[in-house]
């Protein structure tokens, strides 16, 4: 589905591509961080349980990998992206788009 970012900044689209998952980003307000629409972070994930998920998610556009957590619940997610064996971790919340 369709997704919102937490800080209003981007909506990304979640869907199956091949045997992963892609997160595209269909619109970015603020650039000026390098994002910009089109980036997409291509997703090898395995459900942990309910509503949560673990993998990895590699960043196309840096080529860079991350190890990734997902929980979801309803119309909410969150995700927390890692780097450097999770010594460096961004934790983001989201809204499902209507």
């Amino acid at each position: 589905g369709t997704w919102l970012r937490g800080d209003g900044n981007a909506r990304v689209r979640i869907a199956p591509c091949g045997d992963k998952i892609c997160a595209t980003n269909l619109w970015i307000g603020d650039t000026s961080n390098g994002e910009e629409v089109g980036d997409r972070l291509v997703m090898t994930l395995s459900r942990q349980g309910e509503g949560k998920f673990e993998g990895t998610a590699f960043d196309t556009k840096r080529g860079r990998s991350y190890t990734i957590i997902i929980n979801s619940t309803g119309n909410q997610m969150s995700t927390r992206g890692c780097i450097l064996g999770r010594l460096l971790c961004r934790n983001v919340t989201w809204t499902a788009a209507r």
